[in-house]
């Protein structure tokens, strides 16, 4: 199986990667764990898991032993767009200005993320 992996944390492409990953899997460049529910494809980003039945995980940057655990090569880029938006949306309200709204991003959104956004710009929120 091979899978084009980035660390969840740095972005460092992750080479020589055995599956099903282990949890002692680590980056080589920053040293985070990567069998962690930042890294897996059932993480809905907004600190659960979309698994129903998974164990409740206390720290989602640790290693963990779960048993769903699927690697996500796109959580690098995610958090990154993110993180970008969240420090232009603080700029804007530094200066007291309207913050850029950028609608590019649709394809990445989950559908109860878009119909939020719908909701909340119908009710002018």
């Amino acid at each position: 199986m091979s899978q084009n992996l980035t660390c969840w944390q740095c972005g460092n492409p992750l080479e020589n990667v055995i599956f099903p990953m282990s949890r002692r899997e680590i980056c080589a460049v920053c040293d985070a764990d990567q069998h962690v529910c930042k890294m897996c494809k059932e993480f809905d980003g907004r600190n659960s898991c979309n698994e129903p039945i998974a164990e409740d995980v206390t720290d989602r940057e640790k290693a963990n032993f779960c048993d769903y655990f699927s690697p996500s090569g796109e959580v690098f880029l995610k958090t990154t767009k993110e993180k970008q938006q969240n420090a232009k949306a603080q700029l804007a309200a530094l200066f007291g200005v309207e913050p850029e709204v950028d609608n590019t991003s649709d394809e990445s959104l989950t559908p109860g993320e878009l119909a939020e956004r719908k909701l909340r710009e119908m009710l002018g929120d």
